[in-house]
């Protein structure tokens, strides 16, 4: 006979006593699902069962007054259920269809943004920036910030070809979806760090900081009980700054972003993407950073006039050619753009036949 289980600390539980009562009824037995508005949806089983979805857009970084109000709408409307996205999207899952314009009516009165479904722009993700990370290049919040005031209305009410996922990351570690989202920007160091040989000899495990760097650029220095960086292998990652604080980094006259475009992790019509360089370079302009955002609202716009129904960004891109892509956007074709090791190394074609 086995010992009753008990419940312990380790692991989380299991996430099928958090599913609303109509989902765990009907766990795999889905027909099929509809948007209803740019902010709704309904799934339907096949018993004829329904559960709708209202999706509204979160600042990922939120207050606990916003949390408790947000929970309060989740008790008043769908018995506590609610889920957070992938992209920080906020989904009540409501059982009622009763109780979906209600909610719908006192999120839009309480200021919330809803919509994101369907063939529109999602919810930005993003990492924390100059607000929370200590290796950041660029602000996070502040951007997507700027981003999304202008392309509010392709969250709320405007189509386009296919949905485009967008993400920032504020270095290129990457901690958001910049490898993976349609349009996105990761945030980018250019200069090697500058190593202050007295601290590093103070503050830091020399064994630990070798280990840290993921190209070998780093090795002890003997006569200086320190490290020295090679410049040629350095990708500018920050990573070694992060276990040695001596190793500075940062530097706020040459710190910056990169655009880059066409990820995407589904696998409908065309296989998983990764994003690919399209504008090597911008300082950092804050509050509003003009430029980045201009940028991107052209890329959008450009795609949602020239790329075909259900094409991501990445598959219109590829249809049409990296060079039509350079062409129609405006965008300068700069030595960035070559292939290598260095920066990207299948941005284009690497084929010899390289046509035009």
């Amino acid at each position: 006979m086995s010992l009753p289980e008990r419940k312990t600390d380790i692991g989380p539980p299991h996430y099928e006593q958090f599913l609303p009562p109509v989902i765990k009824n009907n766990y795999g037995k889905w027909k099929y699902h509809e948007v209803l508005s740019p902010g709704t949806m309904v799934h339907v089983a096949e018993s004829g069962d329904e559960i709708y979805t209202v999706r509204v857009g979160s600042p990922r970084l939120l207050s606990t007054s916003s949390i408790r109000e947000i929970c309060d709408l989740a008790e008043k409307y769908c018995d506590g259920y609610l889920r957070f996205t992938t992209r920080n999207n906020i989904e009540f899952l409501v059982s009622d269809k009763s109780k979906v314009d209600p909610l719908v009516a006192e999120l839009k009165e309480k200021k919330y943004s809803v919509g994101g479904i369907g063939p529109r722009v999602s919810n930005i993700i993003h990492t924390q920036g100059w607000v929370h990370c200590h290796s950041a290049c660029t602000d996070a919040s502040g951007i997507v910030k700027a981003i999304m005031d202008e392309l509010y209305e392709y969250f709320t009410e405007k189509t386009l070809p296919n949905k485009v996922r967008i993400a920032v990351a504020c270095c290129v570690n990457m901690c958001g979806a910049v490898h993976c989202s349609d349009i996105a920007v990761v945030a980018v160091h250019r200069k090697v760090p500058v190593v202050d040989d007295e601290n590093v000899a103070k503050m830091c495990e020399i064994p630990t900081t070798v280990a840290s760097c993921p190209t070998s650029a780093i090795r002890p220095n003997p006569k200086t009980k320190s490290i020295t960086i090679n410049e040629e292998k350095c990708m500018y990652c920050g990573n070694c700054f992060t276990v040695c604080p001596p190793i500075q980094i940062h530097n706020p006259e040459e710190d910056g972003v990169a655009i880059v475009v066409g990820g995407k992790i589904g696998s409908l019509r065309t296989s998983p993407k990764f994003s690919k360089l399209a504008i090597p370079f911008f300082y950092n302009d804050p509050p509003r950073w003009p430029k980045v955002v201009d940028a991107i609202k052209n890329i959008l716009n450009v795609y949602a006039a020239n790329a075909r129904k259900h094409e991501r960004v990445g598959e219109w891109v590829e249809r049409v050619g990296w060079e039509e892509f350079f062409k129609l956007t405006g965008i300068e074709f700069t030595f960035q753009h070559i292939d290598d090791f260095t920066f990207m190394r299948d941005t284009l074609r690497t084929s010899a036949a390289f046509k035009f």
